[in-house]
């Protein structure tokens, strides 16, 4: 069997393509969006991360107003950037680059953020809506693979899905969002973790597999049922080469997969894009989609 690949660049591009012309009213309206960007220290992919994103703020036609903190930084320092970026007219969303100086409370940055404000859905009020499904911010990893399910026209709703993770940025906000009764949601989610000894029980009875764990090919063949799909979510990083959770070979038992490279990133950054027009839509008074 060779699994139908699943890449989130036309996913991607179908989010964009559907903030332009909410950005173009947002403008004509006087309001140009405005994503800041906080780096705190000389990480140099961290670097990279910020530099794509404001490139991508300017072709969308955002400003980007950005602070860069000296490795030494202290948490007085930090805070005080990020309140400064609160009560910032120019500044509808705000992305504070992880992860942080060891002497930096990265937690406690995260809650002097506005969480109006908050870009990556992390802050715990985001969080907390996302639970009782109130609108706000939603984390981007979990919202753009639900996004990318439903581009390819994956069934979710009412099947059983497996999640195997349960990190704050991932495994548990991404089992809130499918366990929404929305036609795109709506599924029988289970998480589970390295902590569960037959946690490959639970993968292989299920229709769709998302790996959040974070553990380079803990996902092997002989965890799936052939035919399912598979969402590769967690990667960790040895210096820039970035370790997929799922093993290759999983390519020949799946019915479709997300590719090792390009898969659930572009759709990432991408609904962090679309967050960050829902902020600028609910502070010019526009009415901001669901």
């Amino acid at each position: 069997m060779t699994a139908k690949l699943m890449p989130g660049k036309p996913v991607a591009d179908a989010v964009f393509a559907d903030l332009a012309p909410r950005i173009a009213a947002l403008v004509a309206a006087g309001h140009t969006p405005g994503l800041g960007t906080l780096l705190v220290g000389g990480d140099s992919a961290s670097a990279g991360y910020i530099r794509m994103k404001q490139e991508k703020a300017a072709e969308l036609g955002f400003t980007s107003p950005h602070t860069h903190l000296p490795e030494d930084a202290t948490q007085a320092d930090v805070l005080a950037a990020i309140r400064e970026m609160n009560d910032a007219d120019d500044v509808d969303a705000v992305l504070l680059q992880h992860p942080t100086p060891p002497q930096i409370d990265f937690d406690a940055a995260l809650l002097t953020l506005d969480p109006d404000k908050d870009v990556d859905g992390l802050h715990p009020v985001n969080m907390g809506r996302l639970a009782l499904g109130m609108p706000g911010p939603v984390p981007c990893t979990p919202a753009g693979i639900e996004a990318l399910l439903a581009h390819y026209e994956v069934p979710i709703a009412g099947k059983d899905v497996c999640i195997l993770g349960r990190g704050t940025t991932l495994g548990r906000p991404l089992a809130l969002l499918l366990s929404q009764k929305r036609p795109t949601a709506n599924a029988a989610v289970t998480v589970v973790h390295t902590g569960v000894p037959n946690w490959a029980d639970y993968t292989r009875r299920a229709d769709v597999v998302i790996a959040a764990a974070g553990a380079p090919g803990i996902l092997q063949p002989e965890h799936l049922t052939p035919g399912v799909t598979v969402v590769g979510g967690g990667v960790r990083y040895e210096g820039r080469k970035l370790l997929p959770d799922v093993d290759e070979r999983c390519e020949e038992v799946a019915g479709a997969i997300t590719p090792r490279i390009g898969g659930v990133g572009p759709t990432t950054i991408a609904l962090l894009f679309r967050n960050a027009v829902e902020a600028a839509e609910r502070r010019a008074g526009l009415a901001a989609r669901a």
